[in-house]
């Protein structure tokens, strides 16, 4: 993984001493609020409902088990023992105290680590794929282009006051696993065979994204060369920054302006910025070179793999106790990724323990954990998913039982990854200050009615996604199955929408009708897989099945017996 190199080290411990001074003057009254919250807000920390949290940046999900230690260490000291893993693969703390966010961040810095730009309206953190450099089906891996972007991107001087905040994602594999059509800007990487003997080329994708107006990205530029990739990125953030919406909140994203340009449109301004770009020799000395490659993706070479066989399941499941035999298989099945190199596999360690924790929390005991089963497995090094789940991405077949024992050991090897109870879902409002309803009861209550692993088995593949407000932290818009925390007269209700998946055939859910109180969720969850199973052909997934049947009978299935709608019915909150 990336090293810091002085230039790094430097810019985070003079980052750290900046805002060491910033809180110092907030404390005492010299720097007001409205002065300060730029300012803190730029180094990842907000005010949540309750107390402040900070946002702490794992570029393109990567981390180093030492990193996790430092994360834990954290946790314990500074927050209330755990730590939130996001979407956008970062980590949250939601308890900690304004006078130790310096020391935080000095903690941070002493392992690569910050909370830069992880908010305000500047590019975000950088998002890939959790099995990047091991992924099967891998075009290239997209690590050393995700690592000279951040550093791109990192406190440029230009594009620090956006209209809205950005976000890229960057895939090279066959297999989306980025969400890449959802983002500000997508990344596809790819080499091409018709330039150069199969130079590394990107297609861009530009205006998806989520929130109050769900939209996919448009390819607006094919076979973009990589070298071309910061010049190319300059010339559309300019575009976005001179012509976004800075005087509506709700319409500043990209999205809106690649929408009413028209994606053709938006294009040829880019291209034509570009050119300006070039003309101004501002091109040649902004882009990559070869030298610069050469220095990053050092860092991201194959680690010392064994010569080893492939072992397949049967002949693994052989070797393991017969009382143990159908749960493990289970998990292979479930958590078991294939690898490019025979004889390992990449393994999910789950966060989302039925109906105990809130999706993506672990506590602090189990990221010191975690970190050791990643210096004992695989080579110090583990990835944070999209789905907010961990990645061992370097384990050897032969090891994975010994792997399962540690890992039930920490309760994070429940077999469910993709099934329904694998929940996607933001803090939502018992934390967030901008959320509208809880997400996290509504979790628990769903995997509390859904704890049966043979019938979610049965079921396969579902993805249920719960946001608490409409800027859709829990991307409820992708999920087959969304829910969207709304306020009705200082009650909270959800919406649920049907439809939605992500990867390569990506889609965005519609809302089915009128919104249910909390208490009527996990009935209208029943409701809505009763019907898939009374419809469904053999074996056949939730989403295909409701794209063959419609939204007709679900919606009819939901509404039977639930969302009367009645604030005399009774229904009430889930707490």
């Amino acid at each position: 993984m990336y090293k810091y190199d002085h230039i790094d080290q430097t810019l985070v411990d003079q980052r750290v001493i900046q805002f060491r001074d910033q809180v110092e003057r907030r404390l005492n009254g010299t720097l007001a609020e409205e002065e300060f919250r730029p300012l803190r807000l730029q180094n990842g920390l907000y005010h949540q409902r309750h107390a402040y949290m900070l946002r702490v940046a794992i570029p393109y999900g990567l981390l180093s088990a030492k990193q996790l230690r430092t994360l834990a260490f954290i946790a314990d000291k500074y927050d209330r023992g755990y730590g939130h893993f996001t979407t956008r693969q970062n980590i949250q703390f939601n308890w900690v105290e304004l006078e130790q966010t310096p020391d935080i961040l000095a903690e941070l810095a002493k392992v690569e680590m910050h909370a830069i730009q992880t908010s305000g309206n500047c590019i975000r953190n950088i998002t890939s794929d959790a099995f990047a450099g091991v992924a099967a089906d891998e075009y290239v891996d997209p690590r050393p282009v995700c690592e000279l972007l951040r550093q791109w991107s990192t406190l440029h001087p230009e594009f620090a006051h956006l209209p809205r905040k950005f976000k890229f994602a960057i895939n090279g594999a066959k297999e989306d696993r980025t969400v890449l059509l959802c983002h500000d800007v997508g990344i596809e990487l790819k080499k091409n065979p018709n330039i150069n003997n199969g130079e590394l080329t990107a297609n861009i994708y530009a205006g998806g994204g989520m929130g109050r107006t769900p939209i996919f990205g448009s390819l607006i530029k094919q076979d973009l060369p990589w070298q071309v990739l910061p010049s190319y990125l300059t010339a559309l953030l300019r575009v976005y920054n001179r012509f976004g919406r800075r005087d509506n909140l709700y319409k500043a994203r990209i999205k809106i302006l690649v929408k009413a340009l028209g994606p053709e449109e938006f294009a040829r301004q880019v291209e034509g910025e570009w050119v300006q770009l070039h003309n101004e020799e501002i091109q040649s000395k902004d882009n990559f070179t070869q030298a610069e490659w050469g220095r990053v993706a050092k860092h991201f070479t194959k680690p010392a793999y064994q010569k080893l066989t492939v072992v397949s399941n049967e002949a693994i499941l052989a070797t393991t106790p017969e009382a143990e035999r159908a749960a493990f298989a289970r998990w292979l099945e479930r958590n078991v990724k294939p690898h490019q190199v025979p004889g390992y596999a990449s393994v999910i360690l789950s966060l989302k323990p039925h109906g105990k924790v809130a999706p993506g929390d672990a506590t602090s005991a189990q990221m010191n954990a975690i970190a050791d089963l990643a210096d004992q497995y695989s080579f110090g090094e583990l990835r944070v998913t999209h789905e907010q789940n961990l990645v061992l991405a370097d384990v050897e077949q032969s090891k994975l039982q010994e792997l399962w024992q540690a890992a039930k050991q920490q309760h994070v090897a429940i077999p469910n990854i993709g099934l329904l109870t694998d929940i996607i879902a933001c803090p939502g409002g018992d934390f967030c200050s901008l959320a509208n309803a809880k997400s996290l009861p509504i979790a628990k209550a769903i995997q509390e009615r859904f704890d049966d692993l043979d019938y979610l088995f049965d079921l396969g593949d579902i993805s249920l996604n719960i946001s608490g407000c409409i800027n859709s932290c829990g991307h409820h818009h992708v999920g087959n199955i969304g829910v969207l925390g709304v306020d009705k007269d200082g009650e909270e209700w959800y919406q649920i929408t049907l439809g939605g998946d992500q990867g390569n055939d990506a889609s965005i859910g519609k809302v089915i009708g009128p919104s249910f109180y909390a208490n009527e969720i996990p009935d209208v969850m029943t409701s809505i897989i009763n019907t898939f199973v009374q419809h469904r052909a053999a074996d056949e997934p939730f989403i295909d099945a409701y794209r063959r049947l419609g939204v007709a009978p679900f919606k009819e299935a939901a509404y039977k017996n639930n969302g009367k709608h009645s604030k005399e019915s009774g229904k009430g909150a889930i707490v």
